[in-house]
């Protein structure tokens, strides 16, 4: 069984862990082109917000109703095995969807039904793969990898929407599947011939109390060990009140650029691609620098800057659109400070058999307002005006980073202090684990 490792170890990681990454790397292009594929035809095809509101509430429900019950599998099962079963059903709905668009039989709900599918496939595969990397990975490269994840995101959302629609052009429904279902090939493949570490149990009491123990007393586990740390539990409580502005503001923003600035969708695909430059520029400056000693502050920079860049938004004359591009683009930039750092925190300081079931609480925790916040946006707007959104969002950012310098609980975060109870059964009697990373 594996366990973190530092630099100074000298083990060879990088050959094994870059394979498997360029692997899932063309995976993830291949499922942002066939959602963007999608999206657009339920556009064409109805005209229908309600159909496009659909589509990205099915997409989202598994994340945030699921993914708590999807990290706790992931911790207790084989997380390779977890990746290719993952990447093989994602193949698979899009081979049946390829196979109905051929057939020119297909219908909304079938789209529907793939979207859950996937996500919640993409669920499984994303907590397994976040929760292996610390396994993979020195403990000192975490961050620098981190932000080559945020480069790698930000790239694929520069590329991801024209090529799909290059590709569509071309290309029938079908083939713009077959794509997805090579990608997916190519990230099972690496893992049929490297092992991904497995999280070490401490002793044998614990193994036979993980054998013992019910998926529902995993999942409280994982929720007790989250609440019996402040730093991180204060962390997501900020994370519930920046999601609830900030991600129904850029929601918005195709009506920000089409109403308020009098834009083109070439306009706004200006905005939004800045935005992915702007993250691309981001991660690949973390990636060099590593951020400052402690994360944390490199997290709330970062955050700081993502204030910023929405302020731009907001204030920014209806005649001067070059500013909002400059806006978006600096929103992008700060955004793999704030995210990769704290990833990084919890590989780090997390245990190893408990992350994923960390990072599926933190978004479903996160993700789980933003629905409420959509809801109560589009009236606010309506009413007085898109940037009023905005400058909530943004302000809320800059106000959340400036005051969480002062909250010792979040500052000493990486300091990893406290106390998890495991799951107990009518046999065996607790066992109390204190974490001092």
């Amino acid at each position: 069984m594996a366990v973190q490792f530092s630099e100074k170890d000298g083990r060879s990681w990088k050959p094994t862990f870059f394979t498997i990454w360029g692997g899932q790397a063309f995976s993830i292009l291949g499922s942002q082109l066939v959602q963007f594929a999608l999206i657009w035809f339920l556009t064409v095809q109805t005209g229908s917000a309600t159909v496009l509101a659909t589509a990205s509430l099915v997409s989202m429900l598994p994340g945030v109703i699921l993914g708590p019950f999807v990290g706790t599998l992931v911790d207790r099962w084989n997380r390779r095995w977890i990746m290719v079963i993952a990447d093989s059903v994602v193949a698979l709905a899009s081979v049946i969807l390829a196979v109905l668009f051929l057939l020119d039989v297909v219908v909304f709900w079938h789209i529907y039904i793939v979207m859950f599918i996937r996500s919640l496939a993409g669920g499984f595969h994303g907590n397994a793969m976040n929760a292996s990397t610390s396994l993979m990975v020195p403990v000192e490269k975490l961050t620098r990898i981190q932000g080559i994840n945020q480069m790698l995101n930000g790239g694929l959302n520069v590329v991801s929407a024209p090529l799909g629609a290059l590709l569509l052009s071309i290309l029938p429904m079908e083939g713009v599947l077959a794509i997805d279902i090579i990608t997916a090939l190519m990230a099972v493949l690496p893992l049929c011939f490297i092992r991904i570490p497995q999280p070490r149990q401490k002793d044998e009491n614990k193994t036979q109390l993980a054998k013992s123990t019910s998926i529902w007393q995993d999942f409280k586990a994982g929720l007790q060990y989250l609440l019996g740390w402040p730093g991180l539990l204060m962390i997501s409580l900020l994370t519930v009140v920046i999601n609830f502005t900030i991600i129904p503001a850029f929601s918005l923003l195709p009506l920000m650029v089409k109403d308020f600035f009098g834009g083109d969708a070439i306009m706004l695909g200006w905005i939004e691609s800045a935005m992915g430059i702007g993250i691309v520029l981001g991660g690949a400056l973390l990636g060099a620098w590593g951020g400052f000693k402690r994360k944390i502050l490199t997290s709330m920079f970062g955050l700081m800057g993502m204030g910023v860049g929405t302020l731009i938004l907001a204030l920014t004359p209806d005649s001067v659109i070059f500013l909002a591009i400059v806006g978006a683009l600096f929103f992008g930039m700060m955004n793999p400070f704030t995210m990769g750092p704290f990833y990084a925190i919890i590989q780090s300081h997390v245990q190893p058999d408990m992350q994923a079931r960390i990072f599926s609480l933190l978004f479903s925790i996160g993700a789980g307002i933003a629905p409420i916040g959509l809801m109560i946006a589009g009236p606010i707007a309506d009413k007085f005006g898109i940037q009023t959104w905005f400058f909530v969002g943004g302000s809320l950012c800059v106000l959340t980073a400036v005051v969480s310098l002062f909250i010792p609980a979040v500052m000493n975060i990486e300091k990893g202090n406290h106390h998890f109870v495991e799951p107990t059964n009518p046999v065996m009697e607790p066992v109390l684990v204190t974490q001092k990373n």
